[in-house]
């Protein structure tokens, strides 16, 4: 198989999975307890914190760890109680659905338009009614597009106002350098299986003048900021990942957006073939594309059969057999938003699976 949808999930580095396999059998230690075994756990989890602090230049005791990026997304939600919200109109489903949710709870929920490209304009911000004491989110980089927002500016502008911001940085994580206390959020919603680590585990970070208010409750873990026995395993492979990508980041990126510029030159030979936010700057991973007059379920049907793996975008609203919500967003016809089809690259990707790809998708429309 051909698998091109890394923004999906990827496949745990043998190097994660080999930190791991300690913590699933002798170390299996309840990081809570006292004793050595627990204390060993404890020590884990400890690193764990620091290798993701140092890939993200954040405080480690800022670090929360949780059961994934949904699980982040939705305790940054919950801190906005009480205040109003804002959202960007791409946000990934765990905010737009928690929103909706406590939406009894805020005196305001609003929402951040886009432009054409995908990109919250700081006119969205202009028209909005904050108050100071709001929580805004918008995502460091969209699941779909790979659209990246200017998170660092917006951030500056809402301070302004008093308002925090939270960034779900799910996506971004991995592709692209960045800085927690740089880009000057409050919150940051991070993931584990994104980067090469395992399923089942992610962070949300937090800034150290912000006070953050339990989402799950029944104990002191995560220093009283998230009740539960921690995932150690999990947290040790998410961990490894982190530093892995601190070593290696460079040399990633600068290959995926090798094979992206490959493939999104032979995608501009096919006639009525879109690319969406093309000219915006984007995750060098993801390309986004339609095809008018393309059924888009059909297509990636055809392309399953062809043993090729991709998306049409967030795996987490696959089934819904709606319209993106992001290509609505930003104004695309209902007809070519059905066509959508997203790769997404990944470290292990080669230039023949690129061109592999290409021949198939272009067999596969002309059938």
């Amino acid at each position: 198989m051909i698998y091109l949808d890394h923004n999906a999930t990827t496949c745990s580095d043998e190097r994660v999975v080999e930190a791991m396999l300690p913590y699933l059998q002798g170390m299996y230690g309840n990081p809570s307890s006292l004793y050595k075994l627990g204390r060993i756990a404890r020590s884990a989890i400890d690193t764990a914190r620091e290798q993701i602090s140092a890939l993200i230049d954040a405080p480690a005791a800022g670090i929360v760890f949780t059961s994934g990026g949904t699980e982040a997304n939705a305790q940054a939600v919950a801190n906005a109680r009480g205040v109003g919200l804002a959202i960007s109109t791409i946000e990934h489903p765990s905010i737009f659905e928690n929103a909706e949710y406590h939406q009894q709870c805020f005196r305001q929920l609003q929402t951040l338009s886009v432009d054409v490209t995908g990109s919250v304009p700081l006119a969205s911000l202009h028209r909005a009614n904050w108050h100071a004491g709001d929580l805004a989110s918008v995502m460091l980089a969209n699941n779909e597009t790979g659209v990246i927002q200017d998170v660092a500016v917006i951030a500056e502008r809402l301070a302004e106002q008093g308002v925090n911001l939270h960034t779900d940085a799910v996506q971004a994580l991995g592709k692209i350098p960045f800085s927690f206390r740089k880009l000057g959020v409050k919150l940051m919603s991070l993931s584990s299986h994104k980067i090469y680590g395992p399923k089942g585990c992610g962070a949300l970070v937090v800034a150290e003048d912000f006070v953050l208010k339990p989402w799950l409750r029944g104990g002191d873990q995560e220093h009283g900021s998230r009740a539960g026995t921690e995932n150690v395993a999990a947290i040790v492979g998410f961990g490894k990942a982190a530093e892995l990508v601190m070593t290696e980041m460079g040399l990633r990126e600068q290959r995926m957006l090798a094979l992206r510029t490959r493939l999104e030159r032979a995608l501009r030979t096919i006639p009525g073939l879109v690319i969406f936010a093309e000219h915006a700057k984007r995750l060098p991973n993801t390309v986004q594309f339609g095809i008018n007059g393309i059924n888009g379920e059909m297509l990636l049907m055809q392309l399953d059969q062809r043993n090729i793996a991709v998306s049409s975008g967030s795996a987490c609203s696959a089934s819904s057999g709606e319209i993106s919500p992001v290509l609505t967003a930003m104004g695309v016809e209902a007809s070519l938003a059905r066509s959508a089809i997203r790769v997404s690259l990944g470290k292990d990707n080669n230039e023949t699976e690129v061109d592999q790809f290409v021949d198939i998708l272009k067999a596969s429309i002309a059938n």
